[in-house]
């Protein structure tokens, strides 16, 4: 296999246009050069400001909220992009108007920004040692109100948050994880209970490749 069959073959796009193209190959250029998260983050951040900025390449059908979806509440998770290898993907989060994510994490670095609407965003600190499989402790130590354009980074120790639209439109944020994010087991929060289950948000537009295979068998 030659470097452009083999670059080619990590790309599967649900979502294929020139200007998100564009991106993702920046993103994929910067992974290349960089094996610190945070220098990863850093160099991605000017071409995730100017993805969010531009309103002409995201088609309606992703900014559509769906009663399936795996977070509950009406929300969708529409995968746009990922890697057949798991370590990248890029998604778009729909959260109607007055509906809030659970509380959870997503166990890998990344960038998030608001497309359209407004949020309110809590992010929590886990305050457990984590060995109790079903324990958690969580305290609030940030709240943020989102509006279009903004966006915030995604580290370990800023890993777990809920997000809330409180515009009358509904909410559209972009998701770019070094993980699948949609098709990976999580962890969602309990923390009025303190308690802490497993989850896999999914795609509403994509299934993830063990599901396929579940039905198939």
């Amino acid at each position: 296999m030659t470097d452009l069959q083999e670059r080619t073959s990590l790309d599967d796009y649900a979502l294929d246009n020139p200007r998100l193209r564009e991106f993702i190959e920046a993103v994929k250029a910067i992974r290349t050069s960089h094996d610190d998260p945070k220098a990863i983050i850093g160099a991605i951040r000017p071409h995730f400001e100017s993805l969010l900025a531009d309103q002409t390449w995201l088609p309606a059908m992703y900014q559509e909220s769906h009663p399936e979806g795996g977070m509950g509440s009406g929300i969708g998770t529409w995968l746009l992009y990922r890697t057949t290898d798991g370590s990248l993907a890029l998604s778009s989060l729909v959260v109607p108007p007055g509906a809030q994510t659970p509380v959870h994490d997503h166990l890998a670095w990344g960038l998030v920004g608001l497309y359209r609407g407004e949020q309110d965003e809590e992010v929590f600190a886990r305050r457990d040692d984590g060995t109790a499989e079903d324990h958690a402790e969580l305290e609030v130590i940030a709240r943020n109100h989102l509006k279009p354009g903004d966006f915030y980074e995604l580290l370990p120790e800023v890993d777990i948050h809920r997000v809330k639209t409180t515009s009358d439109l509904t909410s559209v944020s972009l998701h770019l994880l070094g993980i699948d994010n949609g098709c990976i087991w999580r962890h969602r929060f309990l923390p009025e209970e303190e308690r802490v289950v497993p989850f896999k948000s999914g795609y509403v537009n994509v299934p993830c490749e063990q599901d396929r295979d579940a039905a198939a068998s």
